[in-house]
């Protein structure tokens, strides 16, 4: 699979997955356990799907941590989904960051075929039935308000 770094425009993709159930997945987290995708149900879920050579991913990371802790304590789980055969790399930059959300390893691209990720960073969001609601590729400065403004606006319902 060949993923692109995408830096121009994160518009949310007129994706055919938006409107559907998100596929289930189970990953190992960086915090020891394994994730299962159906088990957050109930909850609004952001998957962030990157890699540590993306640099849009590098500069999007902690703005995505500040999402993740303003709003956690209101329902909303934030899943960085490494993408790397080895996570290495991945992690050390986790750890210069000081990002705090959790992030799964998608060694095996699982997760990241289920979700047809072809540009890094992918976000996609998810409501607390389950289903896809938004999908952006790419980052561009100031799309953490667009990803903010989803996030609130499915938290309220």
């Amino acid at each position: 699979m060949l993923l692109l770094p995408l830096s121009l425009s994160a518009q949310a993709a007129n994706s055919e997955a938006v409107g559907t159930k998100a596929p289930d997945f189970t990953l190992k987290s960086n915090q020891g356990d394994n994730v299962r995708l159906a088990e957050q149900r109930g909850q609004v879920v952001m998957l962030n799907f990157w890699a540590s050579w993306c640099a849009p991913c590098r500069k999007e990371m902690p703005l995505l941590d500040e999402l993740h802790q303003r709003y956690e304590s209101a329902g909303f789980v934030l899943y960085g989904v490494n993408v790397e055969s080895d996570p290495s790399a991945g992690d050390k930059l986790i750890k210069d960051l000081g990002v705090s959300f959790p992030i799964l390893y998608d060694t095996d691209s699982i997760a990241s075929q289920a979700y047809s990720v072809d540009a890094m960073p992918t976000t996609v969001v998810i409501d607390r039935d389950g289903v896809i609601r938004y999908v952006n590729r790419g980052y561009r400065g100031g799309d953490e308000e667009k990803y903010r403004t989803q996030v609130k606006e499915l938290i309220r319902e």
